[in-house]
């Protein structure tokens, strides 16, 4: 995925520093497609944490996928659907309806599925910001996935 912008940054300009706020509206058009298949819109990020809005269309399954060194919270914004997760000896699946919030520590397997006619929309903050490829991880999950990877991915 393509690096996040930071939102606040330190701005010089000769003998002071200043921050400088920024703001962003929410893109049309996917700006790419994560690891785990779904379409990326990428908003903003600081130095310790980015956002991002993720969908997956109606009916589709990500590939499943564990992260190395980040964490995330998703909450969902639309659509119908379910997310698996995975650690250690931990498993659970849940619903995923308009308001759910969930987080997925490092190391957590995870897949979601939508599951309805519009496709599931949700934001999720990474912390830390999504270092690039490499970070996420093929894994096996309960169901067969109906979308292709995006860059990035490392097979098992």
């Amino acid at each position: 995925m393509p690096a996040l912008c930071a939102g606040l940054q330190p701005k010089s300009d000769g003998n002071e520093t200043r921050t400088v706020f920024e703001t962003k509206v929410l893109p049309r058009t996917a700006d790419a497609v994560a690891p785990d298949g779904s379409d990326v819109r990428i908003l903003l990020g600081s130095a310790g944490a980015s956002m991002a809005h993720f969908e997956l269309r109606a009916e589709a399954v990500s590939v499943a996928v564990r992260h190395r060194t980040v964490e995330e919270i998703w909450y969902v914004l639309s659509g119908r659907g379910e997310m698996w997760r995975r650690e250690g000896g931990e498993e659970t699946t849940v619903e995923l309806t308009p308001g759910v919030c969930l987080t997925i520590p490092p190391n957590t397997e995870f897949q979601f599925r939508s599951r309805g006619p519009e496709p599931l929309r949700a934001v999720a903050i990474t912390v830390p910001p999504w270092p690039g490829d490499g970070e996420a991880i093929r894994s096996d999950g309960p169901w067969a996935a109906s979308v292709e990877p995006g860059p990035g991915l490392v097979e098992r």
